[in-house]
C-alpha cells in the first residue's frame, strides 16, 4: 500500500496526492453504495425475513377491546379434528373468563381421530400441550409456525416418540396442523402478543371432536375411548368454567386442578358440582344415543331381511310365471298342430307312414 502511494523521504508528491485522493474517493463511493444496497435489500426483505412481527391488523385489536380483552391478555386455543376447526379464546378483563374470538378452519391435518403415538406415524397429536416463546419459529419453511410441545409430559409417560409437531401455514400437513399462510399470521401474532403481555404460555386443548356424549357414542368402538374420556374431564371444567384447566400427570392419566397432581381437587366446590351435573348428562347422554344406534342398526337389519326376502319372494313369483308361461304355449302348439311331444322335442315318430318316393 505504501509503495502504490508513492512516499518518498516521508512526503507524498503531487501526483501521488491526487492518486490518493481519487483512492479515497473511490473507496467512499464503494462504501456508500454498499450501504445503498443494503437499505435495497431490507426493504425488499423486511416482510419476508420480519414477517414473525407483522403486526395484530386495527380491525383485529379493536374487536379484542371491543369484547373487552387486549392483544396482551392470556389466550387459549382449542383444536377439534373432526370438525377441521381451530377456536382462539380470550381472557375478559372484567371477569377473568375466556370468551370465544374467533374460528378458524383447519386447511388440512393428518391421520385418524386418535393421539400420536411415534415418530413419523404422520398422526396428529391430541391433548393438553403449552406452547411457550421458545416454540415460536418466525423463519418457518411453512411461513410461520409455533410447535405444540409435543411429547408433553402425558405423552413421555406412555413412551411417545415424535418431534416438530407444528401448527403452521402453507396449507399441508404431514402430522401438524395446517393453515393458510393468511391464517397461520394472524393466530401466530395472536399467541406472540399473549406472550408479550407477560403469560408465560398459551394453552393448547386438542380434541378428535366436541366431547359430547352423542359423539362419544358415535365412536364408542373405538380404542381409545379411555383416553377420550380422560381429556373430557379439562373439556368438561373449561366447558363450564370457562378457565384455564390446570393439568398435570397422574398415574399415566391427565389430572386436571389438583394439588400435587395426584392430591385433592382445587376447583371451586360450585364448579365442581356444576362439572359433575355436566358428566351425568353427558352420561345419560351417552347412553340414549348408544340406544339409539344400536335401535338403528337392528331397524336396518330388520329392513334388509325385509328387502331379500321381497326379493326371493319376486323370483319365486317370476318362476311360477314363467312355468305356467311355458304349459300355456305347449298347450296352444299341440292344439295348432305343433306335433306330438316327439316333433316339439325334435324327434321323429317311428309309427309314423313312410312317404312314397319321388321320380
Amino acid at each position: 500500500m505504501c509503495k502504490d502511494l508513492h512516499i518518498i523521504r516521508g512526503k507524498v508528491e503531487p501526483t501521488a496526492r491526487r492518486g490518493l485522493f481519487v483512492a479515497k474517493a473511490t473507496r467512499i463511493t464503494k462504501l456508500v453504495f454498499l450501504f445503498t444496497s443494503l437499505l435495497f435489500v431490507a426493504a425488499c426483505t423486511t416482510g419476508f425475513e420480519d414477517r414473525g412481527n407483522i403486526p395484530l391488523s386495527s380491525f383485529t385489536t379493536a374487536q379484542l377491546e371491543g369484547m373487552g380483552s387486549s392483544p396482551g391478555a392470556p389466550m387459549i386455543i382449542r383444536i377439534f379434528k373432526q370438525d377441521s376447526e381451530l377456536e382462539v379464546w380470550k381472557q375478559v378483563k372484567a371477569t377473568g373468563k375466556y370468551e370465544l374470538f374467533r374460528t378458524y378452519d383447519i386447511c388440512a391435518w393428518s391421520g385418524d381421530l386418535g393421539p400420536k403415538f411415534k415418530e413419523g406415524d404422520r398422526q396428529s397429536p391430541e391433548g393438553f400441550y403449552e406452547v411457550t416463546p421458545g416454540h415460536m419459529n418466525p423463519r418457518s419453511n411453512y411461513f410461520l409456525s409455533f410447535n405444540l410441545g409435543f411429547p408433553n409430559k402425558f405423552d413421555r409417560s406412555h413412551g411417545r416418540t415424535g418431534s416438530n409437531i407444528m401448527v403452521h401455514g402453507d396449507c399441508t400437513s404431514r402430522g401438524c396442523y395446517a393453515m393458510t399462510d393468511e391464517q397461520v399470521g394472524e393466530i401466530y401474532a395472536l399467541v406472540r402478543e399473549s406472550h408479550s403481555g407477560g403469560n408465560r404460555s398459551v394453552q393448547v386443548q386438542v380434541y378428535p371432536f366436541r366431547m359430547t356424549g352423542k359423539n362419544l357414542a358415535l365412536n364408542a368402538s373405538s380404542p381409545h375411548m379411555a383416553f377420550w374420556k380422560n381429556i373430557k374431564e379439562g373439556y368438561d371444567i373449561f366447558e363450564v368454567s370457562k378457565t384455564k384447566p390446570q393439568w398435570d400427570v397422574c398415574s399415566g392419566d391427565y389430572s386436571f386442578n389438583r394439588s400435587g397432581a395426584c392430591g385433592a381437587s382445587t376447583l371451586d366446590p360450585a364448579i365442581k358440582a356444576a362439572v359433575m351435573a355436566k358428566q351425568a348428562k353427558d352420561d345419560v347422554a351417552f347412553k340414549e344415543a348408544q340406544a339409539d344406534i344400536e335401535q338403528t342398526k337392528l331397524d336396518e337389519a330388520e329392513a334388509e331381511q325385509r328387502r331379500l326376502e321381497a326379493k326371493q319372494a319376486a323370483a319365486e313369483r317370476q318362476a311360477a310365471i314363467e312355468q305356467q308361461t311355458s304349459k300355456v304355449t305347449g298347450w296352444f302348439g299341440s292344439l295348432f298342430g305343433g306335433g306330438s311331444d316327439g316333433e316339439q322335442s325334435g324327434q321323429t315318430d317311428p309309427n309314423a307312414p313312410t312317404p312314397p318316393a319321388r321320380d
